[in-house]
């Protein structure tokens, strides 16, 4: 069962204010040691479940995530300095480094002062990304799971169902896509579909008999997923206890929204880890690069790792299309919809949809929660 688990009453609260409190005295603790020592510590209680979904050992774990604490840094780091000749980042793993493509030479020593590793590619970011807005304006059949912006391809990807990949209208569809720029085609052997159901992040909500999952904890409510959403529809806890009410929901186009909380119900900072791993404070939202690890918090199966595999990605659902969501490696099952994506203790996003699940694995997909909080002027609730 979950420790120190959500806003149940005001002694469950009274539980979640201590581990809060304890978890800004290890961080007060932590500015005394080196900042490595620090991430490396704040890193072990995630470890274990990268161990058992990335075959890692331990130190292998708490090497990762304490490296790509370091490379998220990096990486905006490098961004700034690429300027126009910037292609698109990712984290790579085997070196522990942000990688930066780049389209000419002459900001390679300047990419390379931050750290950060270069190689070159045809297409800069902006090419591709305009590429992918005039893909994103064509009407996709269903046959199409989804497009993005990949700057280790360096170029738009389509993401086409392998059955449908010989239909006139996909056909039609790639042709059209290629000609809007540089696209290649993927093939994959499912469809992409929204969890049919599923304030501490990866707890269950309810909107009628309907199970979802919270996202992460904002000043005044907290964000979750948009398809299940009631526009001023009552929302109830685990205990199936009044919270509040839907304030603001989008989907398709987008898929999140966010509910307000009162009745006694209060927010903090916090990711159910489900006794897989400890609970996880909240400390931002810095957004972590492709190939960084990825963990997802959900009322179903709970806390499962991975590595995020896209971003900017437009998902074809069967009620419409979705756009600039994240894909990830992460399985998911129904009522995980609207669940937490942290990466260490940055919050990432909610849980869209996919395809698979625990056993057999799967591709998931969220919305970036640094958008969610954009949309409606909303701070996050952090450590």
């Amino acid at each position: 069962m979950r420790q120190a688990a959500v806003l149940r009453a005001v002694p469950a609260a009274g539980l979640l204010l201590t581990a809060t409190s304890a978890g800004r005295t290890e961080a007060a603790a932590d500015g005394a040691a080196t900042p490595a020592a620090a991430a490396a510590r704040r890193a072990a209680p995630a470890s274990d479940a990268l161990r058992r979904d990335l075959g890692l050992t331990r130190s292998e774990a708490v090497g990762r995530l304490t490296a790509e604490t370091t490379a998220r840094r990096t990486e905006r780091g490098a961004e700034r300095v690429a300027g126009d000749a910037y292609g698109g980042s990712w984290f790579d793993a085997a070196s522990g480094r942000p990688v930066v493509a780049l389209t000419r030479p002459d900001a390679r020593k300047a990419v390379e002062a931050t750290g950060a590793r270069v190689t070159f590619v045809r297409h800069g970011e902006r090419e591709l990304t305009a590429t992918m807005q005039r893909v994103d304006a064509l009407r996709a059949p269903a046959g199409v799971a989804g497009r993005h912006v990949d700057p280790r391809a360096g170029s738009v990807v389509v993401d086409v169902v392998s059955s449908h990949r010989d239909d006139n209208d996909v056909r039609s569809f790639v042709a059209r896509a290629r000609a809007a720029g540089p696209v290649s085609v993927h093939q994959t052997d499912q469809a992409p579909r929204t969890p049919a159901a599923g304030t501490v992040g990866g707890d269950p909500y309810y909107t009628g008999n309907v199970r979802c999952s919270m996202g992460f904890s904002v000043y005044g409510g907290f964000v979750t997923a948009g398809h299940r959403a009631q526009p001023g529809g009552a929302v109830n806890g685990w205990d199936h206890t009044y919270i509040g009410t839907f304030q603001g929901s989008s989907f398709p186009d987008n898929d999140y929204a966010w509910v307000n909380v009162g009745s006694g119900w209060r927010t903090v900072p916090v990711v159910l880890g489900w006794g897989t791993v400890s609970d996880q404070l909240v400390r931002g939202s810095a957004e972590a690069p492709i190939g960084a690890s990825v963990c997802r918090s959900g009322s179903t199966s709970h806390w499962h790792c991975g590595t995020v595999l896209a971003k900017n990605e437009t998902v074809n659902y069967s009620q419409g299309a979705v756009h600039e969501m994240t894909k990830t490696n992460v399985c998911a099952e129904p009522g995980d919809s609207g669940g937490s994506f942290i990466s260490g203790d940055q919050a990432q996003g909610v849980t869209s949809g996919g395809w698979g699940d625990r056993g057999s694995g799967g591709e998931t997909w969220y919305q970036p929660v640094n958008e969610i909080l954009n949309r409606y002027g909303l701070t996050l609730h952090t450590a």
